[in-house]
């Protein structure tokens, strides 16, 4: 790692840390997956979208959250990761706007920006 560019430790390191979060994410809420899916469902009240579409994307989210998560750390199929990364966050972005929440959907709006940082610098990944 000593030759690694800097360039190439900082992708590994924003990789990394995506990945990190996302996995965060998804196992804070797989333990408390119904409360979770519940309280999804319920902030989705005032929404136009069915609630059991709402509670099916509430109860799969952390699992998705989870092992896109893991990819990322471990570097795995990281360019289809990324895609599917940057993708549930335009989902995201998108259930947020029917219900109005532009807080959420600012900070959403950051990690598109960093999906679409990695995939542009996916070159950097390379270990030589």
């Amino acid at each position: 790692m000593k030759d690694l560019p800097l360039q190439n430790i900082a992708y590994i390191l924003l990789r990394i840390s995506m990945g990190v979060n996302m996995l965060g994410h998804g196992l804070a809420r797989i333990p408390r997956l119904s409360a979770f899916a519940e309280g999804m469902t319920k902030s989705f009240e005032k929404s136009w979208l069915p609630e059991p579409l709402i509670m099916a994307f509430g109860t799969v989210l952390p699992f998705v959250e989870f092992l896109i998560g893991l990819m990322l750390i471990i570097g795995i199929k990281t360019k289809w990761v990324l895609i599917a990364g940057a993708v549930l966050i335009i989902v995201l972005l998108f259930g947020s706007s029917t219900i109005e929440n532009w807080e959420a959907m600012g900070i959403q709006m950051i990690y598109a920006v960093i999906f679409y940082v990695l995939m542009i610098r996916i070159k950097d990944e390379k270990f030589t």
